[in-house]
């Protein structure tokens, strides 16, 4: 019986870890969006896309205007490997020099 009871402890431990650590990458798996590609900027919701302006902007000015232009650069051909956070940096930088002229 010491014998069950000692392997069935031992399948519940490993059974607990195993679960643990795929929660673990599944949490890692869905990571921020501004640190991904602009592959994964057209597969977000239009909400996860405004927290990632705000968020590499670290303001909340012409959010929308961004999201367009970084909506713009994401069906480009050939701009899926471009980091969202470069893109969002140019779309406000183009917006400020926009501004001051």
């Amino acid at each position: 019986m010491r014998f069950i009871k000692k392997y069935l402890m031992l399948f519940i431990g490993i059974g607990v870890l195993l679960l643990g650590i795929i929660v673990f990458f599944m949490a890692q798996h869905t990571s921020e969006l501004e640190s991904g590609n602009l592959k994964k900027w057209l597969s977000a919701s239009n909400e996860r896309r405004t927290t990632a302006v705000r968020v590499v902007n670290a303001s909340d000015e012409n959010v929308e205007l961004i999201v367009a232009c970084v909506n713009k650069m994401a069906i480009l051909p050939d701009s899926g490997e471009f980091m969202v956070s470069d893109a969002v940096r140019l779309c406000s930088m183009g917006i400020q020099l926009k501004e001051n002229n």
